[in-house]
């Protein structure tokens, strides 16, 4: 899968991000709604992935949400899974559940159907969390299913390459 993607110009965001984590000795876990596996599974295309990935939590209902990552029902009531403050709260429900230096998490509607009037397809929010703090960035994409689910993982690769820049 990962030769599939592969452009002829360099490496891949997730070979990136793995031999970073590699060389610091970091430990990485996700927590995944919209993206369905997908961070996971494009980290895992990458022999020796798991000296870094501990493991992650495909979260797509509430419920799941609430029992495996810590997100606060409130918090869900308030602005809905896909938010910013629920994009938090799964980064860092996931970090301290699986006991890793970092982690990211997504939420969001990859469309063509679940879109509000406030909250359009393409919609994401990608969060990452460390000892040192929590970050999230929202996102627009304009593809379909498909192409926003890769967009999404994308940013979360390049959102935890800034942090270990010291960008963040």
């Amino acid at each position: 899968m990962a030769e599939a993607r592969r452009a002829s110009t360099g490496p891949l965001l997730e070979e990136v991000v793995g031999a970073r984590l590699r060389a610091l000795g970091l430990t990485l876990a996700v927590a995944e709604s919209s993206t369905g596996g997908l961070i996971a599974a494009r980290l895992t295309d990458i022999s020796g992935s798991s000296a870094y990935l501990i493991g992650g939590i495909v979260a797509y209902a509430d419920a799941v949400k609430e029992q495996w990552l810590g997100v606060g029902a409130e918090t869900l009531r308030a602005f809905g899974a896909v938010s910013e403050p629920v994009a938090r709260q799964m980064a860092e429900g996931v970090r301290l559940r699986l006991g890793t230096d970092l982690a990211l998490s997504v939420t969001g509607i990859a469309g063509p159907t679940g879109a509000t009037a406030t909250k359009p397809v393409g919609l994401h929010y990608v969060g990452l969390s460390a000892a040192d703090g929590t970050w999230v960035r929202r996102f627009v994409f304009s593809g379909d299913r498909q192409s926003n689910r890769q967009a999404a993982a994308d940013e979360a690769f390049r959102l935890l390459l800034d942090y270990l820049d010291g960008a963040l």
